[in-house]
C-alpha cells in the first residue's frame, strides 16, 4: 500500500461551482511534494456546509490504484 497525506481547504460554493461536473478533478500537493490529481467525486463524502476541509490520507495499492480516501 502507498500512503499520501495532504491538506485541503475548499469552500462549499467553490466546490460546487468548480467541481460540480462529472469529469472534474481536484489537484493536490502532498506533504512530500508530489502533485496528485483525483476525481472531485472522491471528495463528495467529505463535503459539508463549510466545504471540503481537513487533512486527508489517500491510500493506493502497489499499482497506484485508488483504495481509500480518509480524513484524519
Amino acid at each position: 500500500m502507498n500512503y499520501y497525506y495532504f491538506s485541503l481547504n475548499i469552500s462549499y460554493n467553490t466546490f460546487l461551482s468548480h467541481y460540480g461536473g462529472v469529469a472534474s478533478n481536484v489537484v493536490v500537493n502532498t506533504e512530500s511534494g508530489l502533485r496528485l490529481q483525483l476525481p472531485a467525486s472522491r471528495f463528495r463524502p467529505f463535503l459539508s456546509q463549510l466545504g471540503v476541509k481537513g487533512r486527508f490520507r489517500l491510500i493506493t495499492d502497489q499499482s497506484n490504484k485508488f483504495v481509500k480516501l480518509e480524513v484524519l
